[in-house]
């Protein structure tokens, strides 16, 4: 069972948007659940429109970007290690000076610290929205490329 999958989208629940807001980061997340996590904060972002939500969105958001990097440079445990052998290779998803996984993370962080900070035109805080998720699905896609060799 994913982080994820204890979310309801029925409509005779709480608030999708809410439940994602007050769902826990376990410390016992592995990187691709964090990256998922990432992933779904950014999507209901980019949907949101509530300037409280936003703000909660994004500082969630940051928290998890916060233990993604931390789990880039922790060693893989050996489920993810079997995901991500690589078969047939294909191009990487990510332009080769961002091959490190540090730098997308990092700018990811710093798009949410502007957005989350709510000073900017809506016009350019819309755009960076959209830049955001476009930049966490992008690291999602990164990060569960399969690589090592077999």
């Amino acid at each position: 069972m994913t982080i994820l999958s204890t979310l309801s989208n029925s409509p005779f629940n709480a608030n999708f948007t809410q439940q994602l807001i007050a769902l826990p980061l376990p410390a016992t997340a592995d990187l691709f659940e964090v990256v998922d996590l990432c992933a779904a904060f950014a999507s209901v972002l980019v949907e949101t429109d509530n300037v409280s939500e936003r703000h909660a969105l994004c500082g969630r958001l940051l928290h998890a970007l916060a233990a993604l990097e931390r789990l880039c440079d922790d060693d893989l445990p050996q489920h993810l290690i079997e995901q991500l052998i690589a078969g047939d290779a294909e191009p990487s998803c990510m332009p080769d000076s961002w091959q490190d996984t540090i730098t997308p993370v990092k700018y990811a962080q710093a798009l949410a610290q502007a957005i989350q900070g709510n000073t900017l035109p809506q016009s350019v805080n819309n755009a960076l929205t959209g830049l955001l998720h476009d930049m966490v699905y992008l690291l999602a896609d990164f990060v569960k490329e399969p690589y090592l060799e077999p």
